[in-house]
């Protein structure tokens, strides 16, 4: 093993010098800095001053009670109709309501366009994933109980 320790000489290239850094000047100082707080600010307080349409109307009104629950919390459990109009009953934290059309219910500025014995639909505002606020279609449909 001697022998061929001193016999064999190993052949290792030599590694390259490593290239000298050459930092770059920022030259984007005097471009708008697309985080700048004051610029966010002015979005906000201009987007304040002109509302949108659809949420106009909805901010400058009272809210009703049933606003303040989430559609998925309540339940239809049936329906009557006084005097030629409909009337949907709704369970809602195991309270019972009566809803007409026009009344304003959920979280998303829901408001009861159309009652049947079958269902409530109602339209909701809500905002898209572009922040744009839409309209969209939601229902509650007749739970049947079980006994």
């Amino acid at each position: 093993m001697d022998q061929q320790r001193r016999e064999v000489k190993p052949n290792v290239t030599p590694l390259a010098a490593p290239k000298a850094f050459v930092p770059e000047s920022y030259t984007g100082v005097a471009d708008v800095d697309p985080f700048s707080t004051q610029k966010l600010s002015v979005a906000i307080k201009q987007e304040a001053r002109q509302p949108n349409s659809l949420l106009a109307s909805e901010l400058n009104r009272r809210k009703e009670p049933l606003e303040s629950y989430p559609l998925d919390s309540m339940s239809m459990v049936g329906s009557v109709s006084r005097d030629g109009r409909p009337f949907a009953l709704l369970r809602v934290a195991s309270l019972l309501y009566q809803v007409k059309v026009g009344d304003y219910l959920g979280q998303n500025y829901g408001r009861v366009t159309r009652i049947d014995e079958t269902g409530v639909t109602l339209r909701e505002i809500v905002q898209d994933a572009a922040g744009e606020w839409i309209e969209r279609s939601a229902s509650l449909q007749l739970q049947e109980s079980a006994r």
